[in-house]
């Protein structure tokens, strides 16, 4: 029989809003001086904070229904996006230039963000249900820091392959990946303090602490049996 959770829902929902946020804000590029990334930097990072809490707490099976349930979300807000952008605009609508400029993702963008989402958040979630097994539930910090080196370095690699391929090349591509890994993984351990908090008092009201000791860890399941 499956258990009820007071909060896992709302997580679920909040980490599935931080990534179609992240989304939408990536459509701007920002600069800080000579370093330029894109607006999703801003947010993203919480999504994998979130990613920590879901598996600390639940373990790897319910983290990873929460990872479909917002990968689905994120496709039907795209094609959503997509379908209105083609259809004709009313006579007294003037900003459909603008509309295509936020929303009109371009096809190469949205295959890179998919595709680095599920990649690094599965070997976030892996690396993190592993590595509590592994120290026994010591050493929080270490699978948290740990979990977020991997997940975040391959979600970057994978996005700017996909995405930048061919468009930056390099030295572009590597001061890319290296800027948007870092500040990513420094967002992590700056958050360390208020992440042991939440996983404290949130294994304190549901009264649980998973370990995945005979987890099948094969992403292609949403169920929790």
């Amino acid at each position: 029989m499956q258990k009820s959770f007071k909060y896992y829902d709302i997580i679920l929902a909040v980490f599935a809003a931080v990534l179609l946020i992240s989304n939408l804000a990536g459509t701007k590029l920002i600069a800080f001086g000579p370093i330029t990334t894109d607006g999703g930097a801003v947010l993203f990072p919480l999504a994998y904070i979130l990613g920590d809490v879901l598996t600390e707490i639940y373990g790897y099976k319910y983290t990873r229904r929460a990872i479909w349930a917002a990968f689905g979300i994120m496709l039907l807000a795209v094609a959503a996006f997509t379908v209105v952008r083609y259809m004709p605009p009313a006579p007294e609508y003037t900003a459909q230039a603008s509309y295509e400029a936020v929303l009109g993702f371009f096809p190469r963008i949205v295959a890179a963000s998919l595709a680095a989402f599920l990649t690094g958040s599965f070997l976030n979630s892996f690396v993190l249900a592993k590595l509590k097994v592994k120290t026994k539930g010591e050493k929080l910090w270490l699978r948290l820091i740990g979990s977020t080196f991997v997940g975040e370095f391959f979600d970057t690699v994978v996005f700017a392959l996909v995405a930048f391929g061919g468009i930056l090349q390099g030295t572009g591509m590597l001061v890319y990946i290296l800027i948007g890994w870092l500040f990513k993984t420094g967002v992590e351990v700056v958050c360390l303090p208020i992440t042991y908090r939440v996983i404290a008092k949130m294994k304190q009201i549901e009264k649980i602490d998973i370990y995945d000791n005979k987890t099948d860890f094969t992403i292609f399941r949403v169920d929790v049996r």
